[in-house]
């Protein structure tokens, strides 16, 4: 699960509750999620976060988080850059007010920085037992095997995961060489937006037009979503999940829990409801024909 946009104190302690009683135990998040803060300076996320473990059993929870955006004023404020990573993880641990990062992801690549400073600074960082394991978010094929070459060829901690853009409506990002590449490599897979901004819930129709209060009234986000073509799945989905007694949200999730390359799709909920609905994909696996027939 991902927290930091869309929710506010109370409606996010109250999701993080209930996924911990329903054995949810890997919470993803970044230093620069911080929607509602009043100054919007990031860490919101991670404080919260951070503020709902205390009296949990941390043994039980994966912590994951991402460092490389802006976080302070200067040219260190943002960046892969050895000094940036170093402080931003100092400035995670304490917000999440643990002493250890299960895994520490890099949000998206940084062309200013080498990429072997950077991988030096995150293997001195799982050496000194500040992170346990690092992955990165948003990486193209060639660059993410080239840092695992680095890696290799020098002895660093290697990237453990991957975390792309991917869902039924998004493909061809991921499967056109990632896939294959984590596949051979052994990266975990932990795909972001699996419902595609909400349009693989079934929440759009064809007579729909972007309403306010929803994902599809920003038309940079969802309008690419809203053709024919992806409504045809839509139809194709419910048939699916009609024959399971099941929603068009668990026959997404599905979807990607089939695929022996995904580790686990990232859910990003705004309200226990959602979390409740999202439940429903738990144990839930496709068929071969079923697959066939909504890819």
């Amino acid at each position: 699960m991902t927290f930091g946009w869309g929710a506010d104190k109370e409606t996010s302690f109250a999701i993080m509750d209930r996924a911990h009683e329903a054995g949810l135990t890997f919470l993803d998040t970044a230093d620069i999620y911080s929607s509602w803060a009043e100054n919007n300076d990031g860490g919101v996320s991670e404080a919260w976060i951070g503020e709902w473990m205390q009296g949990k059993d941390r043994r039980e929870l994966i912590i994951a988080t991402k460092g490389r955006g802006r976080m302070w004023e200067g040219p260190t404020g943002e960046g892969l850059s050895r000094v940036h990573l170093i402080q931003a993880v100092e400035d995670s641990l304490r917000r999440l007010q643990t002493d250890y990062i299960d895994l520490y992801q890099v949000h998206w690549p940084d062309d200013e920085t080498p990429l072997e400073e950077t991988l030096r600074a995150l293997d001195d960082l799982v050496r000194q037992g500040k992170v346990r394991y690092i992955g990165c978010s948003n990486y193209p094929a060639w660059l993410l095997m080239k840092s695992l070459w680095i890696s290799d060829v020098n002895n660093l901690t290697r990237f453990d995961s991957l975390q792309p853009h991917y869902s039924l409506v998004h493909r061809a990002e991921f499967e056109r060489e990632l896939k294959a590449l984590c596949l051979e490599q052994g990266l975990g897979v932990i795909p972001y937006s699996p419902l595609g901004r909400g349009f693989l819930t079934g929440k759009y129709t064809r007579e729909d037009d972007f309403r306010e209060g929803t994902r599809a009234a920003n038309p940079d986000k969802v309008r690419s979503y809203f053709t024919e073509e992806n409504f045809a799945l839509l139809d194709r989905m419910r048939e699916v999940a009609e024959g399971h007694g099941k929603r068009l949200t668990h026959v997404a999730l599905a979807w990607m829990l089939t695929q022996p390359v995904i580790t686990a799709p990232i859910i990003g909920v705004r309200t226990v409801a959602q979390l409740e609905d999202n439940l429903g994909a738990v144990g839930f696996r496709l068929t071969d024909e079923e697959m066939s027939y909504i890819t």
